[in-house]
């Protein structure tokens, strides 16, 4: 049983059972959520005989840190684990003004094979565990805690795809947004997906108002086929209707993902269609000039070819942003995670 996988209730019943008092959960997760704290040990208002039962109950830590990198723009970190079964897990603090923004991984690897992508050349490992996912942003907190600092914003756009893990990510979030327990904001939480349109309309029968991000990088679906293998089992219309009907539901706007690819899909042809496409939409566009990856013979357009995209995208009124890279001199940046540790 892992501590970081259970809600508060959960931890309740599971402590009243072992026959102690109903206050016990509350001060367990102000020590495992406000505090960050994943050492029983630590924990100087319990008993040697209480911390003794609670690590008899379960296990705290289920990631061991191995390397931590700070970029150059002193900005972003790359934080890279070690999980109980020996396999390799990284995650991503990024810094912004007030923003603190940790991107988790869901899965070990990933099934979507996106030619852009470092983390799908891996294929899929394994599904993380919901204590897996959540401990990472536990041990980012604890790190900022340490700067004065605390994790206000979490964004699934790690390595794996969420929604192919979809119970563990679910009751993920349901820890992290509980106020008992970490607390934060849904509005203050994305989800990106590649387009598993069953898991988007599961998602939105949730009740959560968290943001989805597609990862859309095509205006059409012969060039999304070339760019993400997973758009073959999936219809076009259908996902952008299933998109629509997530936006319907929770009243949150959509963010499309685009990664710009030099002579692939950043041409003023591909900028009109993508406008045709969502005009009149509540969303906006994330422009990702692509981030070099080795071994993948992809390269990054030109700032003229960027400029004259936008453009397009303010002809038909479509909000729009385009991401500074951030940590890609640590590989940190979208699409770079990849493992690229070994530890023996």
């Amino acid at each position: 049983m892992e501590w970081t996988s259970l809600l508060f209730e959960e931890i309740s019943i599971l402590l009243q059972e072992a026959g102690q008092p109903s206050f016990r959960a509350k001060q367990l997760t102000e020590w495992l959520y406000q505090k960050a704290i994943l050492d029983p040990t630590k924990m100087t208002n319990f008993s040697a005989s209480l911390k003794d039962l609670l690590q008899s109950l379960g296990t705290f830590s289920l990631l061991e840190p191995v390397k931590v990198q700070e970029s150059d723009d002193l900005e972003t970190w790359k934080f890279l684990w070690k999980l109980q079964d020996g396999s390799l897990l990284e995650s991503v603090l990024i810094c912004s003004e007030k923003r603190r923004t940790v991107c988790v991984s869901s899965q070990v690897g990933c099934p979507a094979r996106c030619a852009f992508c470092a983390s799908g050349k891996l294929g899929l490992k394994r599904n993380l565990t919901t204590g897996e996912i959540v401990e990472q942003v536990l041990r980012i907190e604890n790190f900022l805690h340490e700067k004065g600092e605390s994790v206000n914003h979490i964004v699934y756009m790690g390595m794996g795809e969420p929604l192919e893990n979809f119970d563990a990510v679910v009751k993920s979030l349901r820890i992290l947004t509980d106020p008992k327990l970490f607390g934060l904001s849904q509005r203050h939480i994305t989800l990106s997906t590649v387009g598993v349109i069953e898991g988007i309309r599961k998602l939105s029968l949730e009740s959560f108002k968290i943001n989805l991000a597609l990862s859309l990088h095509a205006p059409n679906q012969n060039i999304r086929k070339k760019i993400i293998p997973y758009a073959r089992k999936y219809d076009f219309n259908e996902l952008m209707d299933a998109v629509d009907e997530y936006r319907e539901i929770t009243k949150r706007d959509i963010t499309y993902e685009y990664t710009l690819i030099s002579g692939i899909n950043d041409g003023v042809e591909h900028a009109e269609e993508l406008g045709k496409l969502l005009q009149f939409k509540h969303c906006t566009v994330n422009l990702i000039p692509y981030n070099p990856v080795a071994g993948l013979k992809l390269e990054k357009p030109d700032r003229g070819n960027i400029s004259a995209f936008r453009d397009v995208l303010d002809e038909y009124e479509i909000a729009h942003t385009c991401r500074y890279t951030k940590g890609d001199d640590i590989a940190a940046a979208c699409g770079q995670l990849a493992l690229q540790e070994t530890v023996c």
